[in-house]
């Protein structure tokens, strides 16, 4: 049956926490991004930086000394000079990355010794959101039902189009509602599909994208992972007594480097029974190309999206990011020019995709001062 929860605003009543995942190797915006600076630490996509973009959109219901950034240490620095209202003990260095398992693990570890009870909130660091009122108020509804029980919900993304590049849920029975909004059991997580099979989805509904976005209190997830990755908890449980002390970065570098690398997905949220998933419709994009960029950003009369020093003639449809120089263009459309300091990126719009090909093989080429 339907459990209807009471149309009231508990969420300050609700300890919050945001966990931020602040990885990656910047293969897909290159040549903005690079090893050391990837995508969510640039400003590719508005005036701030899409991590300054992250944190301040939970700045309503999240105070910053509530927000855990958890990253790698190659990012770690330039992250403290950015975020410079996030405490220093809050960003969390993992040594070598492991997938999201470890990652959210060690951060609810965190969590659990301050506050045993508190929710947390999961949130890639390089998401665009639109409608950000909406967005918190879904995550109010996924946060209100986290604290009645020892639920692992997902945000899942009303599908537009039958998208490869992301992985689907699939919704079961309708467990509750609360202020309108519907949550349901979660009957399946599917990998990212071929062309038929999205198209099937679509077709059948029921089905969302995988945002990677969570919510669930701090103690449920690491019960689910002492069930179901017992070896991740063990070495969690070895990390837990040095957390706050003089010891915390050796031993985590000691625990992680034997640790096994897998995600939340796939080692919990796959087998969980108690997984469920609320609708986000609030203009979600992970803009996970250039591609994808120049679809979410803001064009001018010829469809073209521009940032630096552009003069145009007869151009079109097209993504022009200039560094320094003066990009000149006659004639052309459909293109991405991305122009750095070093580098220069020219891709016809349709195949940015292939643009981490071009990190391979530079790092095939051993050419390692372009990365």
């Amino acid at each position: 049956m339907t459990h209807r929860v009471k149309s009231v605003d508990l969420t300050p009543k609700i300890n919050m926490y945001a966990v931020i995942m602040a990885g990656g190797k910047g293969t897909r915006f290159w040549p903005k991004s690079r090893e050391r600076m990837p995508k969510h630490l640039l400003d590719i996509a508005g005036e701030k930086t899409i991590i300054r973009q992250t944190v301040d959109r939970m700045r309503p219901i999240i105070p910053a000394a509530n927000v855990l950034i958890v990253t790698g240490a190659s990012h770690a620095d330039e992250l403290i000079r950015q975020l410079p209202d996030i405490p220093r003990e809050n960003i969390i260095i993992e040594p070598v990355g492991k997938n999201t398992a470890p990652c959210i693990g060690l951060a609810a570890m965190t969590i659990r010794k301050k506050d045993p009870d508190a929710v947390m909130i999961v949130l890639p660091s390089d998401h665009m959101i639109a409608e950000e009122e909406k967005f918190l108020h879904i995550v109010g509804i996924a946060a209100e039902m986290a604290q009645q029980g020892d639920h692992l919900l997902t945000i899942g993304i009303e599908p537009t189009a039958p998208e490869t590049g992301y992985g689907y849920i699939e919704q079961g029975k309708e467990v509750a509602s609360i202020r309108g909004e519907h949550i349901y059991a979660v009957k399946s997580i599917r990998e990212k599909p071929d062309i038929k099979k999205a198209k099937s989805f679509l077709k059948k509904g029921g089905f969302f994208w995988n945002s990677g976005m969570f919510v669930w209190k701090a103690s449920a997830i690491l019960d689910a992972i002492a069930k179901w990755l017992p070896d991740i908890y063990a070495g969690l449980k070895t990390i837990e007594p040095a957390l706050g002390t003089a010891n915390e970065d050796q031993t985590i570098d000691d625990v992680y480097h034997a640790m096994r690398g897998i995600s939340i997905d796939y080692g919990v949220m796959e087998k969980a029974g108690n997984a469920l998933v609320v609708r986000g419709d609030f203009g979600w994009s992970d803009i996970g190309s250039w591609d994808a960029l120049w679809d979410i950003s803001e064009k001018d009369e010829m469809g073209n999206v521009v940032k630096g020093r552009f003069i145009g003639v007869d151009v079109k449809n097209s993504l022009i990011h200039s560094h320094q120089k003066l990009v000149a263009l006659v004639g052309v459309e459909d293109l991405l020019i991305v122009e750095t300091d070093d580098a220069l990126l020219i891709c016809k719009r349709g195949a940015s995709q292939n643009v981490k090909t071009v990190v391979e093989k530079l790092m095939e080429h051993k050419k390692t001062e372009y990365l």
